[in-house]
């Protein structure tokens, strides 16, 4: 033999050699069983009953007439057949010793192999004992199944509940879910937590596995999950399956199920607030040009983006309905709208939020009277209560109380002076006065209360309160009023839009 021959040959001829004795062993079978099966000796029928009862000594001595093991029952069964489906490993190994290794092969009436069995019993020290002493693994019974397609259950669950098919989503092989699928693999068995594969699927980002999951995922097991993978998909920062999911119908508006909201400290609901709390602007964009109200958690998404100092979540949110004037609906101090508290430090962001309708007046009532010795008008709160607040919840610390604090009063000039471009009359009070006037702003701040607003600039405000925030926000609607643009910009307050000038917006 020539030394330079390809080591592969030698694979492929031991392989060729086994396939041989497979065929062989295939062709001795097809002797009829009526014809191959003669009456059992009394040592056969020993063998078997010490193999059924366990007895370990017993059958070491029984095993010794070879003849005996080479006979088989009415159903085929020969006495490895026999030991292969007894849970006992060394009842096995002794008779697997004694037998001819052509009989490891060998089939039943029904036409199964001792590893097929073997399998079929779940016995998985058994399979791996016929493994080690070199029986072949890609045999198959008479209906063509090999013993990994036997042992691979479909149902089988992890011990976290998770079904195959949820573990193969996370993997994410289209091939592999597809498989699972045609051999009874269920798209609606939750796992503990109660996700369901279409869940991990769109969490991972598996585009080709959520496509094949969604078809077989029933809406009512995705309504006792509590989550919809669209959440799955906004959390995981998804945008392609997000947009898969809105395309196949799902509510972009759906709310997390009391008992999963409640698990998050800021108690979220809704698919945008998973965009927004992860400063996701792709999966924010999409969302809200598929409808998704921004106003919907308790915490409201705009509170959440204009924290994160995000000024495109705040300009989308804002340009899609979000409640400029919003309350952080369970705890709340303030007189005044929320927003503004996070907005303190960045002239940007303030500014944005103005722009879109921020009640700036609000920041200007107290009770401690204007530097005219006029008292404010302050509302009773019963009358301010909103859906959802509770009675320990109250809105009795104004402004003025909340910026000249120590730590915050060196903002008090920046801010003022930002807020009383979008006033007609500033009331400002004696304790405002009091910090702005070691202010650097102040002569400028005192200049422009000591004179009269100009007409256009009142114009622009009464134009503003007629309109309504609705409209003022949403581009589409301002395009269909018959003003020319310059006058149009200029109730937008489009000169003082900060943001849309640095990224050249129209």
């Amino acid at each position: 033999m020539d030394t330079n021959d390809d080591p592969d040959e030698d694979h492929l001829a031991s392989y060729d050699i086994q396939l041989n004795i497979q065929e062989s062993i295939e062709a001795s079978k097809s002797v009829f069983y009526s014809e191959r099966f003669a009456p059992l000796s009394d040592q056969n029928r020993k063998l078997v009953e010490a193999i059924k009862q366990g007895h370990i000594l017993a059958l070491q001595e029984y095993v010794k007439y070879k003849y005996a093991l080479d006979e088989a029952d009415e159903k085929g069964w020969f006495p490895l057949h026999e030991a292969v489906v007894q849970p006992i490993q060394q009842i096995l190994e002794v008779v697997l010793d004694a037998s001819y290794q052509t009989l490891w092969e060998f089939k039943t009436s029904d036409g199964e192999t001792p590893l097929t069995l073997a399998v079929k019993a779940g016995l998985v020290e058994n399979v791996r004992t016929l493994l080690e002493k070199g029986v072949w693994p890609n045999t198959k019974n008479d209906k063509g199944e090999t013993p990994l397609l036997i042992g691979g259950d479909v149902f089988a669950l992890a011990d976290d509940g998770a079904s195959v098919l949820f573990e193969a989503a996370g993997g994410g092989n289209p091939d592999c879910i597809s498989l699972l699928l045609e051999y009874g693999g269920s798209g609606n068995v939750p796992n503990r937590a109660g996700h369901l594969p279409i869940h991990r699927a769109a969490y991972e980002g598996h585009y080709l596995a959520l496509k094949y999951l969604i078809p077989v995922t029933s809406k009512n097991a995705i309504q006792k999950s509590g989550l919809t993978p669209v959440h799955s998909a906004a959390d995981g920062q998804n945008v392609q399956c997000l947009q898969l999911l809105i395309e196949n119908g799902f509510d972009v508006n759906a709310l997390l199920a009391d008992h999963i909201s409640g698990s998050y400290d800021d108690e979220r609901k809704t698919a945008l607030y998973f965009a927004v709390s992860n400063n996701d602007i792709q999966c924010t964009e999409v969302l809200l040009a598929a409808g998704a109200d921004p106003n919907l958690d308790p915490l409201n998404c705009l509170l959440v983006a204009v924290r994160a100092n995000n000024h495109e979540i705040v300009r989308l949110l804002l340009s899609h309905g979000a409640n400029v004037n919003c309350y952080f609906m369970h705890v709340n101090d303030t007189r005044f709208p929320s927003a503004i508290q996070y907005a303190l430090n960045d002239e940007v962001m303030l500014r944005l939020l103005l722009n879109n309708g921020y009640q700036v007046e609000m920041c200007f009532e107290c009770m401690h009277g204007n530097i005219f010795g006029n008292s404010f008008v302050w509302s009773e709160i019963e009358e301010e209560v909103l859906p959802g607040w509770t009675s320990c919840v109250i809105k009795d610390n104004p402004f003025c109380e909340f910026i000249t604090v120590p730590w915050m009063k060196h903002l008090v000039g920046s801010v003022i002076r930002v807020l009383i471009d979008y006033m007609d009359y500033i009331p400002l009070c004696a304790k405002l006065k009091s910090a702005l006037e070691v202010q650097r702003e102040w002569p400028e701040i005192r200049q422009i209360l000591e004179n009269p607003c100009s007409l256009k600039h009142l114009c622009r405000l009464k134009i503003r309160r007629l309109m309504g925030l609705q409209r003022l926000c949403q581009p589409a609607s301002m395009k269909k009023l018959s003003l020319p643009p310059t006058i149009q910009r200029y109730i937008l307050f489009k000169e003082y839009d900060l943001y849309g000038q640095e990224l050249k917006l129209p």
